[in-house]
């Protein structure tokens, strides 16, 4: 049965459910982000699912990335998955601007996270929402 990582638990905010993904909203304001975990256990790389669901993750995460990126209008999508403190397979969405603190490095150890707060994370969630539906599954 599939479970969550803890560290994804923690870090992150329940947007929805897709086909294969879980939706998580990366619980740092400084950056439009969006996790997508496929939920299937025991995988921490794209090449141990099966052909369908690489397929139906490369389907969600474009979906993701395009949507995240005409809603934010960022100046570039970083989309990676790369699993180094969080084994299970995650694949992060991350708008990025020129003028973001981090540019150009990648944003992963640089700088403090600023959390949401809980009106602001009701705010984004709903407005991913409204925008990701076209994949996002019934209940969410």
């Amino acid at each position: 049965m599939f479970k969550l990582h803890s560290r994804l638990a923690q870090d992150t905010i329940a947007i929805g459910h897709f086909p294969l993904c879980e939706v998580l909203l990366m619980n740092d304001a400084r950056y439009p982000w969006i996790i997508l975990v496929p939920r299937r256990d025991d995988i921490s790389e794209i090449y141990q699912l099966n052909e369908h669901d690489q397929q139906q993750l490369i389907v969600e995460s474009s979906f993701v990335a395009s949507t995240l990126s005409s809603l934010v209008h960022a100046d570039k999508m970083n989309v990676a998955a790369i699993g180094n403190m969080v084994p299970q397979l995650h694949v992060h969405h991350v708008a990025r601007y020129h003028s973001d603190e981090s540019w150009p490095a990648p944003v992963w150890g640089k700088g403090e996270a600023l959390p949401y707060s809980e009106q602001e994370s009701a705010a984004v969630c709903q407005q991913f929402k409204i925008e990701l539906t076209p994949l996002l599954q019934d209940g969410n």
